[in-house]
């Protein structure tokens, strides 16, 4: 049975069976070493004779274990058999056995196939899966029912603008912003508590470290709440659950990033911040006049957060009516909104608000943002037969991880990145 590289330690002075990708070779005449890297770790293995393979070839070994302080883990294999399961190309375009940190994002996303054999890299990605199970496992415990919607849609669920268009038989469709209309569908139908994790498409022509044309979208919906306040309240609880969660089985992860999350029940601190009192926060931090709240700003308000409340994260809430999607709640003046986002280490990472559930509201609204009744009408048909108060919230999973690890580009916390150039491989 193989045996995992980190488990070799327990194993001395016994005979093992490891397999793995060849890390590292270390040539010093009559005696070499070759490290052989698995999802786990690093294990040493010695050789009495030069290797004949090159590095990333894969392979099986069958060998006894010994003690040895020096290597990794403080054991190493002497083979007595090998397998060379899988040779690689002599000549490989990046070493994976150095620091990703030394080629330029550019190099490491061209050579994707090979990038993500960096340990360091990889931790993204072992994180990041970490993440996406803690969301699902808290969610099912408060009784949420998990969906799974359709990226085909017919028109915009915000509209109908920054969409990819797709031929479909012999219409046009276009890929999903969202899966906001399905969402409210599924909360109407009497499941009350519903969220999907899937991918979402924007066809905006974004070029940043803050934006992605694919990305993971945790979307959650909620009946039978009274305001955004009952929003901020549950992602207050499911970040305190995940952050928890990291700290308790990720440090590895977090340790290969020189990361940290917030403390236990942190997110209780996060200050809610009205949009208009935002911008005075920022002007008082920046010393600059703000009309709109840029990056520069969400950064400010974390910092501010950190030193007044003990946590980077902001919830910013009240945003004007024409800044948020039709279907969001108006607040009384009719011009400010029951919506939010989560500012989280100087990015959002949250968007979300009490959604319009009456009938006649929603008929309002929609010529205001150029919508009619005839192009929304699927929409429509959700309000006409009942539907309770309710809302949500969604997460981009890319920029929770990119914010939780300290990268410094959306584009490292996604396998496959798509922007505007990029749709390969």
């Amino acid at each position: 049975m193989r045996v995992l590289a980190h488990d070799v330690p327990k194993h001395l002075n016994q005979e093992i069976e490891i397999a793995g990708w060849v890390h590292r070779i270390r040539e010093l005449g009559q005696v070499n070493f070759v490290i052989l890297r698995d999802r786990s770790g690093f294990v040493q293995l010695v050789f009495h004779e030069k290797p004949e393979f090159s590095h990333e070839s894969v392979l099986r070994v069958i060998g006894r274990v010994s003690s040895n302080d020096k290597a990794p883990g403080g054991a190493e294999i002497t083979p007595s058999s090998v397998t060379l399961l899988s040779p690689a190309a002599p000549e490989i375009p990046i070493n994976i056995h150095q620091d990703p940190e030394k080629y330029p994002l550019d190099a490491l996303l061209d050579n994707r196939i090979l990038s993500l054999r960096f340990p360091k890299i990889r931790a993204i990605f072992q994180l990041q899966s970490a993440i996406l199970h803690y969301l699902s496992a808290y969610m099912h415990s408060q009784q949420f029912f998990e969906i799974k919607t359709s990226k085909l849609i017919s028109t915009g669920t915000e509209g109908g603008t920054n969409l990819f268009s797709v031929d479909y038989f012999e219409n046009k469709v276009f890929l999903a912003q969202s899966p906001q209309f399905y969402k409210e569908v599924m909360v109407s139908s009497g499941l009350e508590r519903v969220f999907e994790i899937s991918h979402a498409y924007r066809a905006e022509k974004h070029d940043t470290p803050r934006h992605l044309n694919e990305y993971v979208s945790f979307d959650v919906e909620m009946a039978f709440i009274q305001s955004e306040a009952d929003l901020m309240d549950f992602e207050r609880g499911l970040l305190n659950y995940v952050f928890a969660q990291i700290a308790e089985h990720n440090q590895a992860e977090l340790d290969a990033w020189g990361a940290t999350v917030p403390a236990p029940g942190a997110m209780e601190r996060a200050p809610v911040v009205d949009h208009e009192e935002a911008k005075e926060l920022i002007f008082k931090e920046t010393g600059k006049k703000v009309f709109e709240i840029t990056p520069e700003g969400e950064r400010a308000l974390c910092d501010w957060a950190q030193r007044e409340h003990g946590v980077d994260a902001v919830f910013l809430n009240g945003w004007p009516r024409k800044k948020r999607p039709f279907y969001t709640y108006p607040s009384a003046d009719g011009l400010r909104t029951m919506s939010f986002d989560l500012i989280f280490r100087g990015l959002e990472i949250t968007s979300g608000g009490r959604r319009i559930h009456e009938l006649s509201m929603f008929l309002d609204a929609l010529p205001k943002f150029g919508l009619t009744r005839e192009g929304m009408s699927d929409y429509a048909s959700i309000f006409e037969f009942g539907c309770p108060p309710h809302g949500g919230f969604a997460i981009g999973v890319e920029r929770l991880t990119q914010k939780i690890l300290g990268l410094a580009n959306v584009k490292e916390a996604s396998p496959f990145p798509r922007d505007r150039k990029r749709v390969r491989p």
